[in-house]
């Protein structure tokens, strides 16, 4: 599961998220897509968080400087 894109661990969390909506599914099936669910989501935050480091470098007089960002 570690080499999933971001974009096919969005769509797994929308199918799971489809599944347990429509309460067809046993409870054990239930908490295993939880289960899953779950690691989906660190993975997306994960790359999130790797993205944000990329994008928080901007090119300044030809060198990289990091972005200020006023909170």
């Amino acid at each position: 599961m570690d080499n999933i894109t971001f974009e096919q661990a969005m769509k797994r969390l929308e199918e799971i998220i489809k599944e347990l909506e429509d309460n067809q599914t046993s409870l054990e099936n239930s908490v295993e897509l939880f289960q899953e669910g779950i690691k989906l989501s660190k993975i997306c935050s994960d790359k999130l968080a790797g993205i944000e480091d990329k994008v928080a470098k901007i090119l300044v007089d030809g060198k990289l400087e990091d972005l200020k960002i006023e909170e």
